[in-house]
């Protein structure tokens, strides 16, 4: 961003992205939210021919028994009913399958990383908050608008970070007492885990062929308390780059879910991804 903005300059800037082909939404070829199907019984069905909600609704001969049927049929149509509703979905998913829903509920996800001060002057403090939501970065800075955050993580559905779970989402909650954060969190340091990258943020970049641009290409976390250490004693370009760190962390969680999306469903699914839903 341009050196020297302050206040809600910092807030929000355009960033380019290209859409993702429309693919078969993974959420409707998905059973594991129903109670007592798991995994297995899962790709048992798919194996059976029975890849979509659609297709066991219209299926004519009993699956499993009458009874077990009819309870499934049931939720199944409880489940088309709130396809639009991602609370539905996430208070039944598992945290490990929540990628699932990734594709239907993609238009109201946000991607969020924070920075902190490292206990800079005894305290270990949120210093910048910033979220991205594909085509549009917004940055909340410790003194100038960080209790903005709270307003604007409002108007999604879907946080998507890296190591959230056990580092960004502590410090929010902390820091904002009565937050309310969105109903449903993919957290990319577990989810890649699954599919075999190992290490960091930093280090699954590299190992996907991501780039960062040179000024904030080998920075890391020790390097961002230095930053608003510097900040903190005069240093407006310190900030200035300290927020280009934090705006690279957001807006690589995107290719790293859209890639990790793809290569898990094409690991569950062995048919035809690019099917219609259309439940024949």
């Amino acid at each position: 961003m341009p050196r020297g903005c302050e206040g809600a300059d910092f807030q929000k800037r355009t960033v380019s992205s290209k859409p993702i082909t429309r693919m078969s939404q993974m959420l409707e070829e998905t059973f594991v939210h129903i109670q007592k199907i798991g995994l297995k019984t899962e790709k048992r069905l798919w194996d059976s021919g029975i890849h979509t909600w659609g297709h066991f609704l219209n299926h004519s001969q009993t699956i499993f028994s009458p009874a077990r049927d009819a309870y499934i049929r049931a939720e199944l149509e409880s489940s088309i009913a709130h396809l639009t509703d991602i609370r539905y979905f996430s208070e039944r998913l598992h945290s490990s399958e929540m990628w699932r829903i990734f594709e239907t509920f993609k238009e109201k996800a946000v991607y969020l990383d924070i920075e902190t001060s490292g206990l800079y002057h005894g305290f270990d403090e949120i210093t910048v908050i910033g979220l991205f939501d594909g085509y549009t970065v917004q940055s909340f800075v410790n003194g100038r608008n960080l209790e903005d955050f709270e307003i604007a993580i409002a108007s999604y559905d879907l946080v998507i970070t890296f190591n959230g779970t056990r580092f960004d989402f502590p410090f929010i909650r902390r820091w904002f007492k009565h937050i309310s954060l969105p109903p449903a969190h993919i957290d990319l340091c577990f989810f890649l885990r699954k599919l075999g990258y190992k290490g960091g943020l930093k280090s699954i970049e590299k190992q996907v062929g991501l780039a960062r641009e040179e000024e904030v290409e080998g920075l890391g976390g020790f390097e961002a308390v230095l930053l608003w250490q510097a900040y903190q004693q005069g240093d407006q370009d310190a900030l200035d780059r300290l927020v280009r760190y934090n705006t690279a962390d957001i807006v690589n969680l995107e290719p790293l879910m859209k890639m990790g999306f793809e290569k898990m469903k094409s690991r569950l699914t062995g048919w035809n991804a690019a099917r219609p839903n259309d439940g024949g």
